[in-house]
């Protein structure tokens, strides 16, 4: 086994989490690049860093001379159907897919190359980031074709709810709690129409290019209600939430075309679940508490 260089974040998760099958996973890493090198005809460069928590991923070149990336993914249940969703939208707003390798806890993607690749996160101020994501998820909500193999939101809703109720936080108030929950539950069920969600979308996750001037990558794709779409980016603006969640809320709503009561429950539901590892959506939470 030749030696590998690795993503900072990844061999943090891996120290961080002590899982053991993670840790067996990045051990076969060397084998599995060179493998998926030799399938493809890549010429594979240094993995990008800091990179992501659950994959490895670098720039390439096949045997054509074109600019891809290569992603060697460590299975998970949420980014199960990134693949199918990027073929879905067939390169919409989000990034196209060439080829797509599965093999025991192993997913790879070799996909185009977003040129130059710079994060939206880095390059714009928050109201611009706004703008852009709602126009990409405008763009990328699409009804499901028969057959398709996405999961329903309210899985990843109960599973979530699950786990927080499985642990709870003494720090919030079991009444507000309990609200959030029951509504994080409930919600999927009462959209008026189910679309192909990204569920992930935030400034990290969008590239600049020239193919279109912003493309979507690492989509964790599910199918439900439009309205929790936008919780992502909001979470990732943490001063603006915290100053004023209703109009941050309000103004993605609009921006989205999606009704602000029921992004504003969303986010409620959301804040509360993700309260018991962030602190600072406790207030958050007690602030859009429906009255």
């Amino acid at each position: 086994m030749t030696s590998l260089s690795l993503p900072a974040n990844l061999v943090e998760r891996a120290r961080t989490q002590r899982d053991p099958r993670l840790r067996a996973w990045i051990d076969t890493l060397p084998d599995l690049v060179a493998g998926l090198s030799q399938r493809w005809d890549l010429e594979v460069g240094m993995p990008y860093q800091p990179g992501g928590e659950s994959a490895w991923v670098a720039p390439a070149r096949d045997g054509a001379g074109d600019e891809l990336v290569l992603k060697v993914g460590w299975r998970h249940p949420e980014s199960e159907h990134e693949a199918e969703g990027l073929r879905a939208w067939s390169g919409r707003g989000a990034v196209l897919v060439r080829m797509t390798h599965r093999e025991g806890d192993t997913s790879a993607l070799l996909m185009e190359r977003c040129d130059p690749g710079t994060a939206l996160g880095r390059t714009e101020p928050e109201s611009r980031q706004d703008e852009i994501v709602a126009d990409l998820l405008r763009r990328l909500w699409q009804s499901p074709v028969d057959g398709h193999p996405f999961r329903p939101l309210q899985q990843m809703c109960d599973q979530w709810a699950d786990q927080y109720e499985a642990g709870t936080d003494p720090r919030l108030d079991p009444g507000l709690a309990r609200e959030g929950i029951a509504l994080f539950r409930s919600l999927p069920a009462s959209a008026d129409r189910d679309v192909l969600l990204v569920t992930d979308l935030h400034a990290g996750n969008v590239l600049a290019a020239r193919r279109e001037p912003w493309l979507v990558i690492d989509p964790k794709p599910y199918v439900g209600d439009p309205a929790y779409d936008p919780l992502q980016h909001m979470l990732n603006c943490p001063e603006r939430l915290a100053a004023d969640p209703a109009a941050l809320s309000d103004r993605m709503a609009d921006l989205c075309g999606v009704e602000r009561d029921r992004v504003r429950r969303w986010l409620f539901a959301r804040c509360v679940v993700e309260s018991s590892w962030r602190d600072d959506l406790r207030g958050v939470a007690a602030r859009l508490a429906p009255r």
